[in-house]
């Protein structure tokens, strides 16, 4: 019998080497032809070596370019009718509508995209109505919208995204990607790398770390998080503020924001990493003052590793956290409201560490990866026939 074609669609490799990391993996080694298709760089070797998957350059912009765009739309077509796929997969909202779009034209057997967060939350006026519209004909070709949260689900119906709402599913309890319970839990290697760590930048154990993990970008609420940190500082002179990401050229920080990280010495930004274990081992308390969110993976890695976190009250954030039991929900786009959290972990550790325990003891019952890949390759397999049978 012939393998079941499967290409995954993504607007850059960070998608399948971060957020989807082992995914397509498992689909290669459980019976599925894997292609990949995105805007290719440095990392393409290794992920087709990790993947197990032959990866196909596909140029996407993440940003709205006409011309681009349609150059992008004929060269997905070109490479669907080259391939042939049985299922076409996309993820994020440029890939959405490209992907959607070729693989409805080129009528692809069953055509899926998952929706992990949407930049038109932030937006108003009539840049909002073109991406409604974008994103209504990216739902409009796909036979499955899979949002990676119940209240993203919830976002979609409420703002007539979709006119068919039996078609809008999350899978599990949501997440694009689960979460590797194994890898992502302490051993001695992981302590020792940590503390190497906290000597370089003369972080002591006395110490309270907070920490950031994502993109250093305006919608990420870094500013607040900065300022807040500045506030803390005065009165916790045994502070430190890991940040962990790289900055976002599309929706950059405030200049003064730029500024203190700089030069505040407090302020410790180790840029993108591949592996972030130790960079969390070595913190206290975890923020994500986000304002928008699908399902955020950051928030599920510190909570699988006992981080007490602190979050926004949004989309998928409050899906994870129990206020007050799990980790504490704030205000987004509120400086004062993190630093009245942060007090509140920092002056009581035994509830702190609480948080952690209950938190990690949540992620770990909920949202183990092999579950999730299992749910997915179960889903392409029982909708994948009764599409080639029509």
């Amino acid at each position: 019998m012939n393998k079941i074609k499967l290409l995954r669609i993504t607007t850059e490799t960070y998608s399948i080497r971060l957020l989807l990391k082992g995914q397509l993996k498992y689909m290669s080694e459980n019976g599925m032809e894997v292609y990949m298709a995105s805007t290719p760089d440095e990392h393409v070797p290794e992920m087709e070596k990790s993947q197990n998957a032959q990866f196909f350059p596909l140029p996407l912009s993440r940003e709205l370019t006409p011309f681009k765009d349609l150059i992008a739309l004929f060269n997905t077509i070109k490479l669907i009718r080259r391939i042939k796929p049985d299922i076409v997969h996309t993820h994020s909202p440029k890939a959405g509508v490209i992907g959607m779009l070729a693989a409805y034209i080129c009528k692809v057997p069953l055509k899926m995209h998952t929706v992990a967060g949407l930049p038109l939350m932030e937006v108003t006026g009539p840049k909002r109505k073109l991406l409604d519209f974008v994103e209504s004909l990216t739902y409009q070709c796909s036979d499955w919208v899979l949002p990676n949260s119940q209240e993203l689900r919830q976002f979609i119906l409420d703002n007539k995204l979709s006119s068919n709402w039996s078609k809008v599913k999350v899978l599990g309890n949501g997440s694009s990607n689960g979460i590797d319970l194994g890898y992502f839990s302490s051993n001695p290697q992981l302590l020792a790398e940590s503390r190497d760590f906290k000597k370089q930048h003369n972080i002591s154990e006395q110490d309270t770390v907070l920490a950031f993990m994502g993109r250093l970008a305006h919608y990420k609420g870094i500013n607040e998080l900065v300022k807040a940190f500045k506030v803390l500082q005065k009165r916790y002179h045994n502070l430190k503020l890991v940040l962990i990401g790289a900055p976002e050229d599309l929706n950059p920080l405030e200049e003064e924001t730029d500024r203190e990280i700089i030069n505040n010495p407090s302020i410790i930004a180790v840029g993108h990493q591949s592996d972030v274990r130790k960079f969390l081992i070595a913190s206290s308390i975890f923020v994500f003052p986000s304002y928008r969110e699908g399902f955020p993976q950051a928030l599920l890695q510190a909570s699988a590793m006992g981080i007490p976190c602190i979050a926004t009250n949004i989309n998928g954030c409050n899906e994870m956290i129990e206020d007050g039991k799990t980790g504490i929900l704030v205000q987004p786009k509120s400086m004062e409201a993190i630093v009245e959290a942060c007090k509140r972990l920092i002056e009581d550790p035994q509830a702190s560490k609480k948080m952690g325990t209950l938190a990690q003891q949540f992620v770990l019952k909920n949202f183990e990866q092999q579950q999730l890949w299992k749910m997915i390759h179960t889903f392409y397999n029982l909708h994948l026939p009764k599409k080639k049978l029509e």
